[in-house]
């Protein structure tokens, strides 16, 4: 590739990441400062305060978004992947499974990715809401109007989902780039009015404000921090982007324009402080606030775009990393294998997004909810890296604790002031967090027992093969696959045919599916054939969680290691297995019918492995936890 072909590609992915990556903390100035300074807060709009407020989102986003995110925490990437759960499974691969710390750091992190469930409900409603809410402005009378009309915008949005985003995707960067622009181009028109404001880039006054408003300061920061949300996503979205772009966009657009954005309404509030209301759409007086409102909303839908496109690839690594039954997973674009959509997830999101509207009713209420889910995630993001950086890339315990030490106080102060409003929304999500916190390890643990079921009553394959040729069966034409376990046996699956129909095929091949923490594995490695005689072969199949399982494909690759298939003369026998919760050891009695039910709905190993239906043959089997 030439100079000049890198650096359009560069350029495009820059402008691509301004439009899918910051959309989230793009949207956040349309809402931060109206609930900083809510009444219910306690926090009077004085000149030190304002100054006070807006130096601390000002160095805020120094160092908890271009320090601890995009310097720090984007190197900590599993081959090229980000977000927490591809940091989880980093973490795990450094930590052995007998460590103290194993168990614990992935209780850490599945609890850090459903809190970005609860982050990614909350994100599409507060930012839609707040947009929406710009119709109050231009006239009162509208105000009855909001939540219909936030509704209508969400359900429209979720309804595409199955379409994908390859069509309207090209206009997510344009957009932005637009939106960003008016941040920047709004903040310079009242920072000119207000010169003063630029005394809050001096981190004394957030220091003072700090110490002189003791309790109401920290309780003000359970709000400041919703200027730093979306954060996270610029790091799960490193695989689809690159650190670069990501990088680029931040310090080149994003950055620069929200700063200036608060700054500007810092300085509208030092002239007007009765903009309170919703300083935002007042920037630039009343003609600008029906195109503000057209904008944002267009800019709150990208941005809601975003963090379902993030809910649909997180789910999908938690299914191939264990912690989710295997559910349909429809790809929604043909050049782009990271466009996904999942059913099940997108319509339970939305009714979990429409019961947030209509039950919290603003963006000030939802504000509440935020911030707890952020901080949460936020503090998981630092303890997982400090992990990383001591395990993983073996520093010194001294240089891991300078690294992480001044993030993690940061986000304890800041997850401590949001916990103060777990009354007043903060239990939303965490609720959300909860539930889905017990089914992820619930699954896990479910999945765990079951193995541990097999490999008790497992026949060993090597000693079952040599006692099977003394007196072979009856062979019979074609091939027969046998889908095994990690830790399996003979498959039930072969026990079961030779019982019933007292014949084997004349060639016989034992199929393991191999998932790895990690994201992908190289196509040349994924696939291993051992000959065990007598046309039996055991076939290795190696994934990563982000790649995309598909049986027939790699067994086409097995022609390099000298096994041919005719799929037409191939039949797949697949152990339907029926989970039978028994009282006694394991896991207490509603989490194992729950693990039954979750097995009863998932989606068949068969269908998952998009193995041709035609060509399966399923056997029951019975496994008791």
């Amino acid at each position: 590739m030439t100079s000049e072909h890198k650096k359009s590609s560069l350029v495009g992915l820059t402008l691509a990441a301004v439009g899918i990556v910051y959309g989230d903390i793009g949207t956040s100035p349309l809402y931060t400062l109206k609930t900083v300074f809510d009444p219910a807060h306690g926090l009077a709009l004085t000149h030190n305060n304002l100054l006070g407020i807006v130096s601390l989102i000002f160095w805020g986003l120094t160092f908890i978004v271009s320090l601890k995110y995009v310097t720090l925490v984007l190197r900590a990437d599993n081959r090229g992947e980000g977000g927490i759960m591809a940091l989880m499974a980093l973490v795990l691969s450094a930590v052995s499974r007998g460590s103290r710390w194993h168990f614990p750091l992935m209780v850490i992190g599945v609890f850090g990715a459903t809190l970005f469930y609860g982050d990614s409900v909350i994100t599409p409603a507060i930012s839609v809401l707040s947009a929406i809410e710009g119709l109050e402005v231009a006239t009162p009378a509208l105000s009855a109007y909001v939540v219909p009309l936030t509704i209508v915008v969400l359900v429209a949005l979720y309804s595409v989902q199955s379409h994908g985003t390859a069509g309207i995707g090209r206009y997510f960067a344009p957009i932005m780039v637009l939106w960003f622009a008016a941040l920047a181009g709004m903040g310079v028109v009242n920072i000119i009015k207000s010169p003063a404001i630029l005394a809050a880039l001096n981190p004394l006054h957030a220091a003072s404000f700090l110490l002189d408003n003791g309790f109401v300061a920290f309780v003000a920061l359970g709000a400041v921090v919703l200027a730093f949300t979306g954060a996270e996503a610029l790091y799960a979205d490193m695989g689809h982007f690159g650190k670069k772009p990501i990088r680029m966009a931040w310090f080149l657009i994003a950055f620069p324009a929200l700063s200036l954005n608060y700054l500007g309404q810092g300085g509208l509030l030092l002239a007007h402080p009765e903009a309170i209301s919703n300083p935002f759409y007042q920037q630039l007086g009343a003609w600008s606030v029906y195109p503000l409102v057209i904008l944002s909303t267009m800019a709150t839908v990208i941005a809601s775009q975003a963090t379902i496109s993030g809910t649909f690839s997180m789910t999908k690594q938690a299914i191939a990393l264990g912690f989710l039954p295997r559910m349909r997973v429809r790809h929604t674009s043909e050049s782009e294998i990271g466009q996904i959509y999942i059913p099940a997830v997108n319509w339970l999101q939305l009714a979990v997004v429409l019961l947030a509207v209509v039950g919290f009713g603003s963006s000030e209420n939802l504000a509440a909810a935020y911030g707890i889910a952020v901080t949460a995630t936020m503090l998981s993001t630092t303890i997982l890296t400090f992990f990383v950086i001591r395990y993983r890339w073996k520093m010194n315990l001294a240089l891991c604790w300078a690294a992480t030490g001044f993030f993690l106080a940061i986000d304890i102060m800041f997850f401590s002031a949001s916990a103060l409003k777990l009354f007043h929304g903060g239990w939303f999500p965490l609720l959300l967090g909860a539930i889905l916190f017990i089914v992820m390890l619930t699954w896990k643990r479910g999945r765990q027992l079951v193995f541990q079921n097999l490999e008790k009553h497992a026949i060993p394959l090597n000693d079952f093969l040599s006692s099977l040729f003394i007196a072979p069966p009856l062979r019979v034409p074609g091939t027969a696959i046998f889908l095994r376990g990690e830790t399996d046996g003979v498959p039930h699956a072969l026990l079961h045919n030779l019982l019933h129909n007292k014949v084997l095929h004349e060639r016989v091949i034992f199929l393991t599916v191999f998932m790895h923490e990690e994201p992908w594995v190289a196509h040349a490695e994924r696939v291993r054939v051992v000959d065990l005689g007598h046309q039996c072969f055991q076939v290795n199949v190696h994934y990563g969680f982000k790649d995309e399982p598909d049986i027939p494909d790699a067994l086409a690759q097995c022609a390099g290691q000298g096994l041919d298939f005719e799929m037409m003369e191939t039949s797949f026998f697949i152990a339907r297995q029926t989970i039978i919760s028994t009282p006694g050891a394991g896991m207490m009695p509603w989490r194992e019918h729950l693990f039954v039910t979750m097995s009863r709905n998932a989606r068949t190993a068969a269908d998952y492995y998009q193995i041709p239906s035609n060509r399966v043959i399923e056997l029951g089997t019975q496994v008791e936890i």
